[in-house]
């Protein structure tokens, strides 16, 4: 699996972190920065993580920013791209497996290094149950996404 990561300045202290756990586990990476501490904006780069996903470069994305909730406030505008800010591995797991999300968004000022490591392998590990009622949510999301979005 490919996995897009993107951050902003408050991100890039875990981005490695996140890179590490990724690789380690088995997958590539798709960095689409940020390179430094420099002040940027996160929605620059979380568009970054949704543009390469909506291309087919990336299975999945992982953003990083201060809370993570602007992040995920970006990324959930654009098309086909179902994300959520978690701050615990069963949020990180159940959000894949029962709502197909394909973006993890991180805060970086809210969570610890140990704390986002179990997080990123639970996002990782984890795949979308695609049956019952799961697929029935699921295409009810889609539904909405493209009524109000056209």
């Amino acid at each position: 699996m490919k996995i897009a990561i993107g951050c902003d300045h408050a991100g890039f202290p875990l981005k490695e972190t996140i890179i590490e756990v990724v690789q380690n586990e088995g997958h590539d990476v798709v960095d689409v920065g940020t390179y430094s501490m420099e002040r940027v904006d996160f929605p620059d780069f979380t568009e970054k993580v949704g543009l390469v996903i909506q291309n087919g470069v990336a299975d999945r994305g992982i953003a990083v920013c201060g809370s993570g909730v602007g992040s995920c406030i970006a990324a959930n505008k654009m098309n086909n791209i179902y994300a959520s800010v978690c701050h615990d591995t069963y949020s990180a797991h159940q959000g894949v497996e029962h709502d197909n999300m394909n973006v993890l968004c991180l805060g970086a000022r809210i969570i610890g290094v140990e704390v986002a490591k179990e997080i990123v392998q639970a996002f990782i590990k984890a795949e979308y149950l695609n049956k019952g009622s799961y697929a029935v949510r699921f295409e009810k999301i889609r539904q909405i996404e493209h009524k109000n979005r056209g």
